[in-house]
């Protein structure tokens, strides 16, 4: 019997899907005697091989199993061969943190709205109901991957109220509010405003 080390000859490609989908993974290997393929997903939480096959099913995928998964093909002739696929999980946005701030008049503001999305999530920010745009006077918006800032230069009497920052992508949007105070204000526990 000639050995013959392993080589995979079949792999599935990179995929993007939305969460709660189905993956069908394959990975098919020649060489002799017949590689053992395992299949493991490289994450700092993974343990172990995932499937001792050439095929991994993952039914329900969630955020926390995306990234890369590794097919190992062996037979001890050789060194292992490995591939690797990247599987992406989109989810809608999530806002994370949105933290209401008090800011003296005169002083620099700063509001923070922070929201984990895949694919990024796109930022808008409201007063009251009227949307704010870059470039208005005295304020600044900041659009990064996974915040947004809204920067006020010079705090007045005018910017105090309420605030939201609605994030989008293109599985759905979600909203937080929070609200730029002045010193000396007071928040009523029974009514939740501020005053």
């Amino acid at each position: 019997v000639i050995a013959v080390s392993p080589k995979i000859i079949e792999i599935s490609s990179d995929i993007s899907i939305n969460e709660g989908g189905n993956v069908s993974l394959t990975c098919i290997a020649t060489g002799r005697p017949d590689p053992t393929i395992t299949w493991r997903h490289i994450s700092p939480k993974a343990v172990g091989f995932i499937s001792e096959d050439e095929y991994l099913e993952i039914t329900g995928i969630t955020r926390e199993q995306s990234g890369e998964y590794e097919c190992s093909a062996s037979n001890d002739v050789a060194a292992p061969v490995v591939q690797r696929v990247k599987v992406t999980v989109n989810y809608p946005p999530y806002i994370s943190d949105a933290k209401s701030t008090g800011v003296p008049v005169g002083q620099k503001g700063i509001l923070l709205c922070e929201a984990s999305a895949v694919p990024s999530a796109n930022f808008q920010w409201y007063k009251d109901d009227k949307r704010l745009v870059e470039g208005q006077k005295g304020l600044k918006v900041e659009n990064k991957d996974f915040f947004s800032k809204l920067t006020f230069f010079n705090v007045s009497e005018q910017d105090y109220g309420n605030y939201t920052c609605v994030a989008s992508n293109q599985l759905g949007n979600t909203n937080a509010s929070m609200i730029l105070y002045g010193p000396g204000a007071v928040h009523d526990g029974n009514s939740g405003a501020w005053r």
